[in-house]
C-alpha cells in the first residue's frame, strides 16, 4: 500500500490541459496512513562558534534525539546569516504527532532550551516548528536513487509523479490545493513588527496562517567531473543570485527568512550537499517570484538543459520539501533581533 489522498475539486488545476511533463519527477509517500508531519529545527548562534562548542551542542542534542520519543531522522548543518552570525542548526523530522508532542514534553533537549540560563550565555539559541496535517505538504525530487530530509523518515518511499514541469505544480501537489486557496490573512503585504532587542530575551513569535516553509536541496557528492565543473561554474552561481534577489527584495517577494545551509560530517567537515530554507508570507509569493523573475527562471531553465543532456546518467540531485502552516509557534533566545521571523510579527516575551 501507498498512502496518499486527493479531495474533489473545487479550484481549477494549474496544470496545463494535456500537459505531459518531458521528464518525469519523483514525490515522496508513506506505505502507512500519515496524519501529520513535523520538522523541528534547533539552533544556536553566535559571532564567532568554535566548533567545540557547535560539536557539544549537536552531540547533547543527539542525545536527546536518541531517546524513544526522538525523530525519525536527523542532520546537522551550518549557516552564516545575513547579519554575519554563524548558526549551528540540527533538525528532526517526525511522521507521528504524539511521539512528537512526548518529546517536547519530556526532552533534555527542551530542558536545556528553557533553562534561563541560556539568557545569559555569549550565544543566542533558536527553535523553529513547523508541524502540518499530510494534505499541507508536498515534495518533489529529480532523482529518485537519494532521499535526504523528511525523506528519510520511517515507511517512506518515491513514486514517479507527473505533476511537473509547470508552473503552479507545486501548488498541485498539496492535496489541500484543491479546496483551499491557501492566501495569507495579509495579504500581499510583508506586516512588520515592533523593535525587540533580542539579546538578553526570551521571545516567542506566532507565524501566520499560511506561511509557507521551503526547504530545497541541492547534492552533488556524486558527480563526476564535468557534472561537478557545471554545478561550481554554472548551477550554483545562479542559485545564489536566484537567493540573494529574494533576501534584497524582501517586501515584494514576501521572504521572511532565507537560511542557505550546509551540511555537515560528525567531525563539522562540510558535505557536498546544501540546502536552502526559506519562510514565504504565502504560497502566491512564492510562485510570482519562481514563475516570472529573471533570477528563478536562469535556474530552472539550466536544471533542465542538465536533465536533457545527462538523462539517466544526471548524479546532481535538486529537491524540495513544502510546508503550508496552519499554526506554529517559533522561539529565539538571547538572539540578534534580525532573526528568524522577529522582524515581521510581534513577538511576546517569555521569562
Amino acid at each position: 500500500m501507498v498512502f496518499h489522498f486527493e479531495y474533489d475539486r473545487t479550484i481549477p488545476e494549474r496544470r496545463p490541459q494535456g500537459h505531459q511533463p518531458a521528464a518525469p519527477r519523483h514525490a515522496l509517500r508513506w506505505t502507512k496512513p500519515i496524519t501529520a508531519i513535523i520538522s523541528d529545527y534547533f539552533a544556536i548562534q553566535g559571532r564567532d562558534l568554535d566548533w567545540e562548542v557547535q560539536e557539544a551542542f549537536f552531540r547533547d542534542a543527539r542525545r536527546s534525539f536518541a531517546g524513544p520519543d526522538g525523530p525519525e531522522t536527523s542532520e546537522i548543518m551550518r549557516t552564516r546569516d545575513e547579519a554575519g552570525y554563524v548558526n549551528a542548526v540540527i533538525v528532526g523530522y517526525w511522521t507521528d504527532p504524539v511521539k512528537h508532542a512526548r518529546f517536547c514534553l519530556n526532552s533534555p533537549l527542551l530542558a536545556w532550551l528553557a533553562n534561563e540560563a541560556r539568557l545569559l550565555e555569549p550565544f543566542g539559541s533558536w527553535r523553529e516548528t513547523v508541524s502540518v496535517p499530510y494534505d499541507r505538504h508536498e515534495t518533489i525530487y529529480s532523482e529518485n536513487w537519494y532521499r535526504i530530509g523528511i525523506g528519510r523518515t520511517a515507511d517512506s518511499v518515491v513514486v514517479p509523479i507527473t505533476t511537473n514541469g509547470f508552473f503552479g505544480a507545486a501548488r498541485d501537489r498539496i492535496p489541500l490545493s484543491a479546496v483551499d486557496p491557501l492566501e495569507s490573512p495579509f495579504g500581499a503585504s510583508v506586516p512588520r513588527a515592533r523593535e525587540v532587542r533580542g539579546k538578553g530575551q526570551r521571545l516567542f513569535v506566532q507565524a501566520p496562517l499560511n506561511m509557507v516553509t521551503l526547504r530545497s536541496g541541492q547534492y552533488w557528492a556524486h558527480a563526476d567531473i564535468e557534472q561537478l565543473t557545471d554545478y561550481v561554474e554554472n548551477m550554483r552561481p545562479r542559485l545564489m543570485t536566484g537567493m540573494n534577489y529574494l533576501l534584497e527584495n524582501k517586501e515584494e517577494t514576501g521572504t521572511l527568512e532565507l537560511r542557505v545551509l550546509t551540511n555537515l560530517e560528525d567531525d563539522g567537515t562540510e558535505r557536498r550537499e546544501t540546502s536552502v530554507v526559506a519562510h514565504f508570507l504565502s504560497l502566491a509569493h512564492l510562485e510570482q517570484w519562481a514563475a516570472s523573475h529573471k533570477t528563478h527562471l536562469d535556474i530552472y531553465r539550466h536544471a533542465i538543459a542538465m536533465n536533457r543532456k545527462y538523462k539517466e546518467e544526471r548524479r546532481f540531485v535538486s529537491w524540495h520539501e513544502l510546508f503550508v502552516s496552519q499554526s506554529a509557534i517559533f522561539e529565539y533566545v538571547n538572539c540578534h533581533p534580525g532573526t528568524g521571523l522577529l522582524p515581521y510579527f510581534d513577538a511576546i516575551a517569555g521569562r
